[in-house]
């Protein structure tokens, strides 16, 4: 009897120094999966405050001043809110904005540098730029063209629109070194972060360039109920556009890489 109950004692013994050993395991093991937690909180919580300091005001003011600067895809937007009004004005922006989307992955990915040390790769996309700049001259010159400021205009669809908008962008190859130029002093230093930095920083960069375009558009669309009563204005301002839209063609002609 007694040796049973020793035996009992023995074994309830051992039982608890294997549950006391499975516990601590366990408690470890939690304490493991605790700390990890909190330090990749801690890394999360550091890389936001770094990317949210990344986004300074500095950038803000030359995004907004690069942006709000005329250019062609301004000039594209103020002529569709003068020809086709509001909702055209917006397709247009939209167009305009994604059109700097190859760009930026361009200076984000590295392939802006190659372009620009490849002559024949840059006068190729310039030249076809100068051709689609001379073409949206021409439709702001005919009575019926897709540009033309006049009070009988034939509507295109917004997607037509924005892929218009889209290729004025796409077809000027000195985007992708201004952007390359542009975004990498606003960045933090840190190599493993640089990609995302570039991303989010060309992501605000393209909210605000559809934002204001879109106030452009606005402003030009409100202005259209102005100038619908005279031909002589709507004259004018149709050979203004050609005017300008070729004028750009030969300054990306006078371009180099």
């Amino acid at each position: 009897m007694n040796r049973a109950l020793v035996q009992w004692a023995g074994g309830d013994a051992t039982q608890n120094r294997h549950l006391r050993r499975c516990s601590g395991a366990h408690y470890r093991g939690q304490v493991l999966r605790n700390a990890y937690t909190i330090v990749r909180s801690l890394d999360r919580l550091a890389l936001g405050r770094q990317i949210g300091g990344m986004i300074s005001l500095q950038f803000l003011v030359t995004a907004f001043v690069v942006v709000l600067a005329p250019g062609t895809g301004v000039i594209y937007t103020l002529a569709l809110g003068l020809g086709q009004g509001r909702a055209a004005a917006v397709w247009a922006a939209l167009g305009c904005t994604f059109g700097i989307v190859p760009h930026l992955a361009a200076a984000t990915l590295g392939l802006a540098a190659i372009l620009h040390t490849s002559a024949l790769a840059f006068n190729i996309v310039k030249y076809a730029g100068v051709a689609y700049l001379l073409w949206l001259a021409w439709q702001s010159l005919k009575s019926d063209g897709s540009l033309a400021v006049s009070a009988k205009t034939t509507r295109d669809t917004g997607w037509r629109i924005a892929a218009r908008g889209a290729l004025i962008n796409i077809l000027n190859p000195k985007l992708s070194i201004f952007f390359l130029a542009l975004l990498p002093p606003f960045l933090s230093g840190n190599a493993s972060t640089a990609t995302h930095e570039m991303v989010l920083l060309g992501i605000v960069f393209m909210v605000m360039t559809f934002a204001v375009f879109i106030l452009y558009g606005a402003f030009a669309a409100t202005a259209r109920r102005w100038i619908l009563g005279s031909e002589t204005v709507m004259r004018w301002l149709n050979r203004s556009f050609a005017g300008i839209f070729a004028a750009l063609a030969g300054r990306l002609a006078l371009e180099r890489a």
